[in-house]
């Protein structure tokens, strides 16, 4: 059994697609936690009608959350094999980084390295790539480091928006591509088909 922790800080609509992966992977990859930077997300819904445990966390203590330590020994009882962004909106802290190194990814709504890092999130990224003119947009998963965005590159899958109208437009096209890469990184993870070789990543 490969287990994931997923992070989220919105609707959930990439977690909808990884328990989609789920559910057709024969048990071979399990959810076991599901985490948010808030008390009240909209993805603890999906996560609760599907039996899966929920946390809040917070870097500082306050009622209702748990610190990132407590987050991580929960994690570490949890047996945890891979942490996934899938629109966390906080900075992961580097305890946790250290503890976890390259077993933490995250999913960028652009072609990193591009329109990344502190600031770059949701309909400000593609805001950023409409107002640039850009052609061409996507999304990546990478490994996640001390640095907003920085992680080696592990996927990445391009569309083409030379027509669009709107970064509302944008939004749309790039998360479909999304709902389809992370899913597919992850079962790739849970074979043991993602490796690092000569300072680059390799999907198999």
């Amino acid at each position: 059994m490969y287990k994931i922790a997923v992070f989220v800080s919105g609707r959930g609509s990439n977690l909808k697609a990884i328990l989609n992966l789920v559910s057709q992977s024969k048990n071979a990859i399990q959810v076991g936690c599901v985490i948010s930077d808030k008390i009240e997300c909209p993805a603890f819904e999906i996560a609760k009608n599907n039996e899966i445990p929920t946390y809040s966390v917070s870097q500082i203590e306050q009622k209702g959350y748990q610190t990132y330590n407590e987050i991580y020994s929960i994690i570490e009882k949890l047996e945890i094999d891979l942490i996934v962004l899938a629109g966390f909106l906080k900075k992961i802290p580097d305890i946790l980084i250290e503890k976890f190194e390259n077993k933490i990814i995250n999913i960028h709504p652009a072609l990193l390295p591009s329109f990344g890092g502190k600031g770059m999130f949701g309909i400000k990224v593609h805001q950023a790539v409409f107002d640039k003119s850009v052609q061409v947009s996507g999304a990546t998963v990478h490994f996640v480091d001390k640095i907003y965005d920085n992680g080696k590159i592990i996927a990445q899958e391009s569309v083409d928006i030379s027509n669009v109208k709107s970064p509302e437009e944008i939004a749309e096209k790039v998360l479909k591509i999304e709902h389809k890469l992370l899913p597919q990184i992850i079962l790739k993870f849970s074979e043991g088909k993602v490796i690092e070789k000569n300072n680059r990543i390799y999907v198999l």
